[in-house]
This record gives C-alpha cells, sequence and structure tokens, in this order.
C-alpha cells in the first residue's frame, strides 16, 4: 500500500446522530421479541453514545476506516454473483472487476468471509463515528447481497455453492463453510442493529429459514459428524436472530450446533482443552453465554466463567493473547510453545467479545483488567502505523516480528475481525447500571449518557502518563457514582475531586465509588502509579515478560534478515504466515539476557514509555514496536 490508502481524505468522516444499537446485555429491549430473563450487575452504552478524542486508540480507528472506505463494494461482491450466475448478465454487459486474492480468491472454500466482516465493521464504523459513509457503504453490500440470495430463491446466501454445505453433511473434506456464513449472518444482523437497515433483517432470517429447511430433518449422528468441522459462532448468531424475531426456529438451530464434545466437559469444570484448535473453541462458549442471557440457564453461565477463568489463568501470554499455530498447548511446558506462531488475533476478538458478557453479568475489575490487557497489547498493536495493515499473529519468540496483511491479496480471518476490533474501542470504555457509571478504560474520550442527560469528558495521556481527568457536564445537578476502576498493576490511587482529595478505598469488586450529587463543571482527577515488573512463565521463573503498568514492554533488535517488502505479495499463498521463516539473527539471544530479578536493576527509564536494558537494548510498548524484530520474554541468568 506504501501510504497510497493513508492519503484518502478523512473529511469524509464528519459526525451525525444515529441510533446504533448492540447485540451485548442491556441494549436493543425495543428490538427484541425474546426480553432477557437474568438481572445485570452493568450494562453496555451504546457506540454511538461515546466519541473517542486523539489518541493511539482513534489514530487506529482513522487507518482502519481509510482501508475499509478503498475497498470496492464491487470487488466484494464479486465471488458472491459470480458463484450465483449472474454477473456475465448485470445490465450494462460484463463488469470488469479486479478480483481479491488470499482468502477472498474464487478458488479458496472460505470466500466471501470478509465480506460478512465488513458488514459488521461498516456498521460499527458508521456507529462509531456518524459518519454517511460507512451507512452508503454497508447499504450498498447489503442490496448487492440481496439481488444475490433473490436469485438463489431459498434464502441461501454465499460467496461458494452450496455443495460446499452438502459435503460437510456428508462428512467429506471441506474447509469451513458454516464459519463463512456465520460472518455474513451476523453481518447482516448488525447492519440491522447498528445502521437500522430493515432489509438486512430480512435476509438474515431468509438465511435462517434455509438453514431450518436445510438440516432439521437430519438425524443426531449426521449432526455430531458434520459439526466437529469449524463452524464459528453460528450458533451465537441464530440465538440474536431468535432474540429479534422470537421465531423458535432459529433457537432450534442454535441447539443444533450445540458441540457435545467441546461443552459438555466444561459443564464438569474440566479444564483439560488439550490441543484443539483455540478460535474453533472459543465462539462455541460466547454461544452458551447468550444462551444463559436469553434462558437464564445457570449450566450455561458457569460453563462460561469456568472457560474464561481457565483461559486467563492458564492458556494466555503475557499480551492477552492464546494459542500456538492456533492450537491449545501443554501448559506444563509454557515456555516451549513461545514462538514464532503465537496469539492469533482472532481468538483475542473473540476473549474480548466473551469477556464483554461476563463483565455485564458481574462487573467485576478481574475481568476489566484482562480486557485491558488484551486490548493495548493485543489488538492495539496488531496494525502496522504505518501502513494500517494488521497481523494474524503476534509472535514472541525472540528476535521474531509482525508480519503484515496487504490491501487486497490477504483477508485471513484476522483481517476481517481487524476491521471489527479497530472499529469499536469505544464499547468498554464505558458501563453503567441503576445506580451510577463504571470507567473500565483510561482513553480519550466523550461520553453522553442520554438517560441522565449528563456529558462526560475523560482526558488522558495514558499510559504515556498516570494521569486520567473526568469532567462533568450537566444542566442540571444528577445524582450517581462514579465507579473508577483499581487496577491490579496500581498501588497508591491518588483521587481528588474538585481539587480536594478523595479517600481511596474500593468495593468488592475493584472500584473506587464516588457517590455524590454531580454539578456542571464538576471534575475528577486520578493518578495511577505505574511501575516495572516481572511476569513469569508458570513452567520457568527464568524466563519472563516485562510490564509496566498494564503495559507489555518490548525490546528492539533491529531489522538484520528481515523481508522487504511484505512476504503476501503472492495471492495464490492463503497461509504464508503460517510457516513463515523469521530468519532470525544468531547472537540476538544474547540480548535478551538479563541478571535481576528487579527489573528496575536492569532497565533505566529513559522518558515517557522508554527504557534502555543494561545490554543497550531500548525497550518501548510492545504496541508500539513495528517493522522490527523485538523480544518479549527475557531470560533471567542470574540473580543480583
Amino acid at each position: 500500500m506504501k501510504g497510497k490508502i493513508l492519503t484518502l481524505t478523512l473529511s469524509l468522516l464528519s459526525l451525525q446522530n444515529m441510533n446504533a444499537q448492540s447485540v451485548y446485555p442491556g441494549l436493543f429491549e425495543d428490538k427484541q421479541k425474546i426480553s432477557s430473563g437474568i438481572e445485570y450487575s452493568a450494562k453496555c452504552f451504546d457506540l454511538e453514545d461515546v466519541r473517542l478524542l486523539d489518541s493511539r486508540f482513534k489514530d487506529n480507528m482513522d487507518r482502519d476506516s481509510v482501508w475499509m472506505v478503498s475497498i470496492d463494494v464491487d470487488r466484494l461482491l464479486h465471488s458472491f454473483r459470480t458463484t450465483a450466475g449472474i454477473y456475465a448478465g448485470r445490465e450494462g454487459g460484463y463488469m470488469t472487476v479486479k478480483k481479491l486474492g488470499g482468502w477472498e480468491s474464487l478458488d479458496c472454500e472460505l470466500r466471501g468471509h470478509v465480506t460478512g466482516h465488513l458488514l459488521s465493521a461498516y456498521s460499527l464504523m458508521y456507529a462509531a463515528t456518524g459518519s454517511d459513509v460507512f451507512k452508503l457503504k454497508g447499504d450498498s453490500l447489503v442490496s448487492g447481497l440481496a439481488e444475490v440470495q433473490n436469485v438463489y430463491g431459498t434464502g441461501y446466501l454465499s460467496a461458494f455453492p452450496e455443495e460446499l454445505i452438502n459435503r460437510n453433511i456428508r462428512g467429506k473434506s471441506v474447509w469451513a463453510p458454516w464459519y463463512t456464513l456465520h460472518k455474513i449472518l451476523s453481518g447482516l444482523i448488525d447492519q440491522y442493529l447498528y445502521s437500522g437497515n430493515i432489509q438486512a433483517l430480512d435476509m438474515a432470517t431468509g438465511m435462517g429459514n434455509w438453514a431450518y429447511g436445510k438440516l432439521h430433518n437430519l438425524d443426531d449422528d449426521t449432526r455430531r459428524r458434520m459439526i466437529r468441522n469449524e463452524f464459528g459462532g453460528i450458533n451465537e448468531s441464530f440465538y440474536n436472530l431468535y432474540a429479534l424475531t422470537g421465531d423458535e426456529r432459529y433457537k432450534w438451530l442454535a441447539g443444533f450446533f450445540y458441540h457435545n464434545e467441546v461443552i459438555d466437559p466444561l459443564k464438569k469444570n474440566i479444564d483439560d482443552l488439550g490441543t484443539k484448535h483455540t478460535n474453533t473453541f472459543i465462539p462455541k462458549v460466547l454461544a452458551e453465554a447468550r444462551n444463559y442471557e436469553l434462558s437464564g440457564d445457570a449450566v450455561s453461565r458457569n460453563l462460561s466463567e469456568f472457560f474464561w477463568e481457565t483461559m486467563i489463568e492458564k492458556h494466555s501470554f503475557a499480551p492477552g493473547c492464546s494459542s500456538d499455530k492456533e492450537h491449545f498447548f501443554d501448559t506444563g511446558k509454557f515456555s516451549k510453545h513461545i514462538t514464532g506462531y503465537t496469539g492469533e488475533t482472532c481468538c483475542t476478538y473473540n476473549m474480548l467479545k466473551l469477556s464483554r458478557h461476563l463483565f455485564c453479568w458481574n462487573a467485576s475489575s478481574h475481568v476489566a483488567d484482562y480486557y485491558e490487557r488484551a486490548l493495548y497489547n493485543h489488538i492495539l498493536g496488531q496494525q502496522d502505523t504505518e501502513t494500517g495493515m494488521v497481523a494474524y499473529f503476534l509472535p514472541l519468540e525472540t528476535g521474531s516480528h509482525k508480519v503484515y496483511s496487504t490491501p487486497f491479496n490477504s483477508f485471513w480471518c484476522c483481517v476481517g475481525s481487524g476491521f471489527e476490533s479497530h472499529a469499536k474501542y469505544a464499547e468498554s470504555i464505558y458501563y453503567h447500571n441503576d445506580e451510577g457509571l463504571f470507567v473500565n478504560l483510561f482513553i480519550p474520550s466523550v461520553l453522553t449518557w442520554k438517560e441522565r442527560n449528563v456529558k462526560i469528558t475523560q482526558l488522558t495521556e495514558f499510559p504515556y502518563k498516570e494521569n486520567v481527568t473526568l469532567k462533568v457536564e450537566t444542566d442540571k445537578p444528577s445524582g450517581f457514582v462514579v465507579y473508577l476502576r483499581y487496577p491490579s498493576w496500581s498501588k497508591n490511587v491518588k483521587v481528588k475531586v474538585n481539587g480536594k482529595n478523595y479517600r481511596v478505598k474500593t468495593n468488592e469488586n475493584g472500584y473506587i465509588e464516588i457517590d455524590r450529587t454531580w454539578k456542571n463543571g464538576d471534575r475528577i482527577d486520578v493518578v495511577y502509579p505505574m511501575e516495572l515488573r516481572w511476569e513469569y512463565t508458570p513452567d520457568n521463573k527464568n524466563i519472563a515478560a516485562l510490564l509496566y503498568g498494564p503495559v507489555v514492554m518490548a525490546g528492539e533488535l533491529g531489522t538484520e534478515g528481515m523481508k522487504e517488502p511484505a512476504p503476501h505479495s503472492n495471492p495464490e499463498l492463503y497461509n504464508d504466515y503460517y510457516t513463515y521463516d523469521y530468519n532470525i539473527p544468531e547472537g540476538l539471544e544474547e540480548k535478551a539476557k538479563v541478571n535481576c530479578r528487579k527489573p528496575e536493576d536492569c532497565f533505566t527509564k529513559q522518558g515517557g514509555l522508554k527504557f534502555v536494558s543494561d545490554k543497550g537494548v531500548e525497550v518501548e510498548p510492545l504496541f508500539d514496536v513495528h517493522r522490527q524484530r523485538y523480544v518479549v520474554y527475557w531470560n533471567i541468568e542470574n540473580e543480583k
């Protein structure tokens, strides 16, 4: 891309009001036919209610938006139209469209999945910015897909022929057809919820009706055989479709994709995940979380929480990511799996989704701490700040580096989830309950709390600085609690309200409660002290990641031997990131060795978030390290 896409003007992204909704707890009640059967400890704000101010997060969102806008709708629709046999017959004759590459190639069995991701991403970006350009892109995509669905006449909608579904039902080899349909179905639902596109909901119900007709007469042996193949979170989407329509057929479909071999052990608190494919696993738990919210089934809640804790305590690397070459592994050999293929980004994307559900159930700072960890260190750092391209893995092997996508010839799953992730940074900064407001993330932003007629502006340079300021705007005094997260990584947090010291104490969920009647111009100032610390691998106390506050720090190891240009220029190589040779030079391991148990003995602060090791290695946040080799897990040789 070489910066060309980034020259696209952002003047199109002007703000206007719209009514965004969300699939998460406590929202879209006016659009639900099935009401939630549970009580929530916290509820989400609509994405439209929060606007990002200038920050690294806002920069990422802008780069993401420019890339999204640059992708022509006809290119996204090409494979759908070609498969449906209508492409050559369009008015005006044959349209010349440059085909997309990578996972969107016409010979790839996952083609069409990124169109589903972009349906979601356009709607999310519309909600996050209010810009008409994203509404127009989404509407055009929905309209083109409707034409394809009408040609089939059964409700079926895909960029590949229905025979791939038939192969799956017969137990024959096929990549992951229901995974791709999940992305399309989820994208249509998001277009309805976030962008108000009624046609998209009609198309989603058409897909549901087709699926019910296809599957409802299958026996259980056939069902169990076909769902061994990856199907993404299509059962979660069917639960959402059921909630929106009240149609029991969609609830049945969600239950059809219940994977006994995966979920049943979690019901018994069995945490042996073996070497299963991690991102195939997580969405199945997301469906159980959604089932709990709609049915009140405590078993689904318990297994979701048990799985989340298992992931956080046993299967997560320091940046909050998980998996080695996309799979679980023996955590008793954790340090042996610090490789160049750790941290599939889609796994973190889905763990953040699950964390949002759990936070609404328990309003725990423990959940918010993980969310912050994964958001800053993995999702924020996934995107190359020079080009806007994104990485599939977050490599943690010393001397490895991030490997980025290309604008039109990659389109891996992590490209698709990346489009969404960088559009929705604002969704978990704030939550609310009947008593007050949760401030979970320290990201410059403005919250418009319509129900209270209050506006909250958060000003901060966190994590580069430790200070956070909240300013209140209101036409009349309003009484509510402000719940400030007291992070596990900070000590001696200091709070002032209107310039006066406020006694800091936390409630049972890890929040500082400030309960008062707020007036226009009121101000909260918070200082969250940060310090260096080691986070050791569970199996080897001589291998550790360096953190400063919640931020994973990386030592910069130069660019010797790195390939240029980007290695993904060949559209025929679908998975070249998976076997990518980092060509790590000899001698880098020596720079990654230290001999201190107290990191302040080995690292000297240079200002902001920059340090230098006693061997001269410059250290900065992993999310800021791009286009060079690095070390995240250091070898501690001797104690000082």
